[in-house]
């Protein structure tokens, strides 16, 4: 039996474990991404762990996400991430030069290479065959310096694509009918694989479209082969040294595969409130749009906005609709620019906004109340807008622009024009200014890092009790993500101070004039005892944030007891020594109550060598049974008060 790609990467990469399917396996890490929102916390946290510079063939720190500057939060963000990226080692992206996932893409990811990113989007570099998997930061951080990335080695899910796209139809088409087909929850562990002969009638633009959107499923990660178009690209990027060509062996075996036809596509769209809610664009045509945005590390690449510059010339957008344009790199806006194309998109009635995350992220462009908001973006869970009870529809450049133009949801085939093909330029426009190399070991002594006063060194956690004694500060529901847990928009800003940010952890399930979730878990914290979560399915689906568990943990929480719980998430928890829990009987969470009283009495020692633990409700008087599904590694970390204070242990020792 041959190797699947993923396989073979994996293989190539091993440092510690196995990579028999379900084990855990320890690889090496090539490259290296965060993001503002995430960096400046995983950099404090490199820094604690004293490993100097960073020991990856190349490090990326980027700023894409909080750039609105209201108040000095953002820019001493930014002040702090240029000058320790430079003493680190590391590469700096400056603000205005693009979302990471959409930079690394152009200028830095390699075929073949590993790639650890502190934004769950990471796996959007599959896109050129890179094994690109989104963590949290204290992960990276590790990572950064040299350690190995833990995962379970996966199960592969073989996409077989046979085919060719039609007219009006796209890659997000592609990822939103799998998301049809697997949904948001139950893929934890698996990668996703695609290979067939409609592979090589999609660009790289086309194949990370899908690979980033396959955050969503909630696997690894997904990847394409690396072959001639993947060569043409790096070639057009000036990079064709980087170039290798991959692909499975043609007697690879996948756990399961699925077929998609490419020609029998038809545009669809993701309806609110989850990814996975998918349905024909025909299904829904008619519905009012007030709102669209194009753009996103999902879908602004130069190909995708060219095709919406051509569809629009010429042409007005609709009256009752604010269109959005956010260019995915500096690149893509100088080359749009420079051909005239953006000239078209503004005379259309575009708004251009800054090449960033922005309105992805609830960081403005909010839609007014009842209304529908039609994005190009990833991800449409309740709220992630910033409009409480917001209609949020994700949906490709081509069904956007249709929307844009008539001002309701409209099959971009009933446009009546012919379909504006966008040929891949032989050459892109490069331009590296605004990313700031290393510095070398001897003018980085001399570099000083710039704190400011909004900068908080993150508290560490405490070690695990032998017993928990807590309360339930929480019961909710299925598919509580991590924008439930720590909301983004005008929040992010607070990122880099705990105490700050963590007022507002499950900010929306706070009712007015009640004490607030954070009141409630510093109140039980000051008394000694111990905070617990109760969640039903697939709890912390979604971004790879960090601070879900260590604003948390800051607060007191100690467990989570859920159905299932999501694998980045389930990480950061165990990085900050939060023991995540499921169900051995899912029937059992009908029988807790917020506030209820809960012991745990073996606690310790479960989590040193047991499978299970006992859960005492003392409010109800009934005692059921959690699982504690860990590798004997999670267990250490766990033991050792933390991902942060194991990794120095490991440093001491060697």
């Amino acid at each position: 039996m041959g190797d699947t790609l993923t396989y073979k990467i994996l293989k190539s990469h091993l440092m510690e474990g196995s990579l028999e399917k379900g084990s855990p396996a320890g690889i090496r890490i090539d490259q290296t991404l965060t993001q503002d929102a995430t960096g400046t916390t995983a950099y404090l946290l490199f820094e604690s762990m004293g490993a100097g510079r960073v020991k990856t063939e190349k490090s990326v720190s980027y700023i894409d996400h909080n750039m609105s500057q209201f108040g000095p939060e953002n820019h001493n963000d930014h002040l702090y991430l240029q000058t320790v990226a430079a003493k680190s080692g590391a590469y700096h992206s400056r603000a205005g030069n693009g979302i990471c996932h959409q930079v690394h893409l152009e200028r830095f990811g390699r075929p073949g290479a590993t790639l650890l990113g502190s934004d769950s989007h990471t796996p959007t570099c599959g896109g050129i065959g890179m094994i690109a998997v989104g963590a949290g930061g204290l992960d990276v951080a590790v990572a950064m310096g040299g350690g190995a990335f833990f995962l379970t080695a996966p199960k592969v899910i073989g996409v077989k694509l046979t085919g060719r796209l039609q007219p009006w139809t796209a890659s997000k088409d592609i990822i939103l009918k799998l998301l049809s087909i697997l949904t948001t929850k139950g893929n934890v562990g698996c990668v996703v694989e695609y290979f067939g002969e409609g592979v090589k009638n999609l660009s790289v633009p086309q194949r990370a479209t899908v690979t980033n959107m396959g955050a969503e499923l909630g696997v690894t990660t997904s990847v394409f082969p690396s072959d001639e178009v993947t060569k043409r690209f790096l070639k057009a990027q000036k990079r064709a040294d980087d170039y290798q060509p991959l692909e499975p062996d043609s007697d690879a075996e996948y756990e399961r595969v699925i077929e998609i036809d490419l020609s029998s596509l038809e545009p669809m769209a993701a309806c609110p409130s989850s990814p996975d809610n998918i349905k024909t664009v025909k299904e829904i045509q008619g519905t009012e749009v007030q709102q669209v945005i194009i753009g996103s590390c999902t879908n602004s690449s130069y190909a995708d906005l060219m095709m919406a510059a051509k569809v629009m010339k010429g042409k007005t957008i609709a009256p009752f609709v604010e269109l959005g344009v956010a260019p995915g790199s500096r690149q893509v806006l100088n080359m749009l620019a420079s051909n005239g194309a953006l000239s078209d998109i503004i005379a259309a009635g575009a708004r251009i906004l800054e090449c960033g995350c922005g309105p992805c992220i609830g960081q403005g462009f909010s839609p007014a109340n009842d209304t529908a908001t039609v994005r190009t973006f990833n991800r449409n869970f309740a709220g992630r807008t910033g409009t409480k009870g917001d209609n949020a529809y994700l949906v490709s450049p081509e069904t956007a622009v249709a929307a844009a133009l008539t001002g309701k949801l409209t099959d971009p085939r009933e446009l009546g024009a012919d379909y504006p093909e966008v040929d891949m330029p032989d050459a892109f426009t490069i331009d590296d200014s605004l990313i700031q190399e290393p510095l070398d070991k001897e003018e980085a002594k001399r570099c000083q890092v710039q704190r400011g006063p909004t900068i908080v060194v993150p508290e560490a956690p405490k070690y695990l009790p032998e017993k928990l004694d807590g309360n339930v500060l929480l019961k909710c529901g299925d598919k509580i993500t991590t924008d439930h847990i720590m909301p983004a928009g005008a929040y992010l800003k607070f990122r880099s101070n705990v105490p700050e940010y963590a007022k507002v952890v499950f900010n929306c399930f706070n009712e007015e004039g009640k004490p607030t979730f954070a009141d409630r878990a510093l109140k039980l914290k000051n008394q000694g005892k111990a905070g617990i979560i109760i969640a039903g399915e697939s709890y912390g689906q979604g971004s790879s944030r960090e601070h879900a568990a260590l604003c948390p943990m800051y607060l007191g929480v100690r467990a989570v007891i859920a159905k299932s719980i999501e694998r980045i998430h389930k990480a950061n928890l165990i990085n900050f020594a939060i023991v995540p829990i499921e169900f051995e009987n899912p029937s059992d969470y009908e029988g807790i109550s917020q506030e209820d009283e809960i012991a745990i009495p073996n606690l310790l020692e479960a989590v040193k060598s047991e499978d299970s633990l006992r859960i005492e409700n003392k409010t109800k008087g009934k005692t059921l049974t959690g699982k504690l599904t860990l590798s004997p590694r999670d267990r250490d970390i766990l033991l050792s008060a933390g991902l942060l204070n194991y990794t120095k242990n490991l440093n001491k020792e060697s």
